[in-house]
């Protein structure tokens, strides 16, 4: 009997699988909704009459399970790195002479594809089966949300093995969004329920993939568009135009909307088809993403920072609308920047009401000619901060006002300077109020110590009734001053001191950041901490050595070794020290691992293995993989076809490796 029932369910979960994927990814149904819905009925009822028969991967489990409490964190095997913009065809063709620059060809072929306004994520199948999903995240650390995307009907379960071989491993990114009509009938339900609706398609799209409850995801249309792998093994891609021929085949769905291209004119082409017909599309998307179709020639254009040299995003003109600027006022930074901020008569672009937008500086309110009062054309383009495009003066009536900047700061009254060298008017009152507020804000931000249930409103009762007027005071708040504090209770305040206990311990790299060393930012902050062994050799570095690691220019260099020669930095740090804060030593196994702090640099193509892969063994030992050659490198690893990182390696001195020693080195220390 129990064998009968498995044969049946097994049919009719392959038969319901073979029509998902017919339906949502080769769009060729041969079921109407009604016989589909007959099939799964009927899954349904042999299942609820056999439970112990249902497995993970079967069509019924996508209904949603019981709310988490939180999502757990998913490190990238290799990073989902984000893409350079352009906004025009002179961009376009740029980025295609920097390309064939250094390939050293004339022209290359491309893929371009559509750039789709939604939410990034990584499906991660050991053998077929489905079993990690994250959000793009940083870029390095994503969020757990495997049970929300598990609701979604065009992601596969299990991949399909019919049209070609199963890989052992396969990291896929794609792209999770919901279609115009779905996002338009789910606001339409919700404005009948009196509810508010959802601003638009890419909101709704990862809201719904960060609910703590999967079946509220389940209950919303969400689809996806697969582009792009991460570790892959047990088959061999080559190409980004044999990628996207491949994961159809195993029921991925790919948009069948994209084109090869032979050089950058046709890309162009491409572009400007798409933006034609933007508004018929049945999703919002917001540009073209063009990649260069090898996958050998871009191991050797490589990234630099968190893009990568071989792709580039083309990105449609911005939303606008047309308001009125009613007045111009100034907010003042944690670096004691002044910037003016438009405040403008409410107008609703892409379903999102703008009220406000930033100015930048003096020198771009002079340019564009912006004045108090005038009309004027608002951009929006995604989730960009909304700016004034132009201003309109052929409907100037006489009343508007020039702006001018203030020459005393608006919060503490110090006087205003402009260096010559800057846009920026800055107040040089170390101890602004304003400066310090938003320092705090930084200092406990989510790159930066991570202090839940600290928000803004609190920080400015804080520091406005001298609570704290240090980083340091943060790490010595007590039960009883919170308490004493406008609408905090007990429990809020057991709660903000459990969060502000818990992130005394932080690493290097966070603190870092946490900081605000000017120009240094979560990725430069996370390059310096792995450089130097500890803080103490970071505050003695000097600004020679700083400027010699990769990715940290002369002028980053300056500022950061400014920062930490001066006293009142130093005394901040000390101080924080004093309160508790405890810096964490590197993990124990990158300090166990055999190559710990060994620098390498890999340059051509391997034959046994991508370089990506190459890299991941070499930090699963505690080496460090460098994309340059600097007087730190220890090994440069050389495949085939290798580029001027091999000459610069014999000129430094710096030893070189083939692939073969390379194996031989992994293989002794592993």
């Amino acid at each position: 009997m129990t064998l009968s029932v498995t044969r049946e369910i097994a049919k009719l979960r392959g038969e319901i699988e073979r029509h998902n994927y017919l339906y949502y990814v080769v769009n060729q149904p041969e079921l109407t909704d009604a016989e589909y819905d007959a099939l799964y009925r009927k899954l349904e009822e042999i299942e609820a009459k056999h439970p112990e028969l249902i497995t993970p991967d079967s069509p019924t489990q996508r209904v949603g399970s019981e709310p988490s409490q939180s999502f757990a964190s998913i490190k990238h095997s290799i990073a989902m790195l984000s893409f350079g913009n352009a906004f025009d065809a002179d961009g376009l063709r740029d980025f295609d002479r920097r390309v064939c620059s250094q390939l050293g060809v004339e022209q290359i072929t491309y893929v371009a594809e559509l750039k789709l306004d939604g939410l990034a994520v990584e499906l991660v199948y050991q053998d077929g089966l489905l079993v990690n999903g994250s959000t793009r995240g940083d870029g390095r650390i994503g969020e757990d949300v495997l049970a929300n995307l598990r609701t979604i009907r065009s992601i596969p379960l299990r991949l399909r093995d019919a049209d070609s071989p199963v890989p052992s491993l396969l990291e896929v990114r794609g792209e999770v969004f919901i279609e115009k009509q779905a996002f338009a009938t789910l606001n339409r339900q919700r404005e009948a329920d009196e509810l508010p609706p959802f601003a638009n398609p890419r909101n709704l799209a990862a809201g719904t993939l960060r609910q703590l409850d999967a079946r509220v995801t389940a209950g919303r249309s969400l689809s996806i568009y697969c582009y792009d792998v991460g570790l892959v093994e047990g088959i061999t891609i080559e190409s980004q135009q044999q990628l996207l021929d491949i994961l159809p085949k195993l029921g991925l769905r790919v948009n069948p909307r994209y084109r090869s291209c032979s050089g950058i004119e046709q890309v162009i082409g491409f572009y400007g088809d798409i933006l034609d017909s933007r508004q018929a599309l049945p999703y919002e998307a917001d540009g073209i993403v063009v990649k260069v179709d090898s996958f050998a020639a871009r191991e050797t254009l490589g990234t630099v920072s968190r893009s990568p040299r071989w792709a580039i995003a083309g990105k449609f003109p911005a939303a606008q609308g047309i308001t009125t600027l009613k007045d111009i006022v100034v907010s003042v930074g944690r670096t004691g920047a002044l910037t003016p901020v438009a405040v403008l008569e409410p107008v609703r672009i892409q379903g999102v009401e703008i009220s406000s937008a930033t100015l930048h500086n003096e020198d771009e309110i002079l340019r564009k000619d912006i004045r108090i009062g005038d009309t004027v054309v608002v951009e929006r383009a995604g989730d960009v901060i909304p700016k004034i495009a132009r201003s309109m003066p052929e409907l100037r009536t006489g009343d508007e006002r020039l702006f001018v900047m203030p020459t005393t700061c608006p919060v503490c009254g110090s006087h205003i300077v402009r260096v010559e060298t800057e846009a920026a008017h800055r107040c040089l009152n170390t101890t602004c109020p304003a400066r310090f507020k938003q320092s705090v804000l930084h200092f406990i931000s989510k790159g930066g110590l991570d202090v839940e249930g600290m928000g803004p409103q609190l920080i400015a009762q804080l520091v406005d009734g001298g609570i704290v007027s240090s980083l340091a005071d943060l790490l010595r708040l007590d039960r009883d001053t919170l308490i004493g504090l406008e609408r905090f209770g007990p429990q809020s305040a057991d709660n903000l001191l459990a969060a502000l206990d818990s992130s005394k311990k932080v690493s290097l790299g966070r603190f870092l950041f946490a900081l605000g060393i000017p120009g240094v930012g979560a990725h430069l902050a996370e390059l310096l901490a792995r450089h130097f062994d500890n803080l103490d050799s970071l505050v003695q570095a000097g600004e020679e050595e700083l400027a010699s690691l990769h990715e940290i220019g002369p002028l980053s260099a300056h500022a950061i070794s400014t920062f930490f020669a001066n006293k009142q930095s130093r005394q901040t740090i000390r101080d924080l020290l004093d309160a508790g804060l405890t810096l964490e030593a590197p993990s124990a196994e990158s300090e166990a691992g055999a190559l710990a702090g060994q620098r390498f640099v890999f340059t051509g193509s391997l034959s046994s293995m991508t370089r990506s892969e190459a890299g991941e063994r070499v930090k699963s030992l505690g080496g460090i993989v460098a994309s340059s050659v600097s007087k730190t490198t220890q090994y440069v690893v050389l495949g085939e076809n290798p580029g001027s990182k091999a000459d610069k390696a014999r000129e430094a001195g710096v030893s070189l490796l083939t692939e073969d020693e390379f194996l031989q080195l992994l293989e002794s220390h592993e």
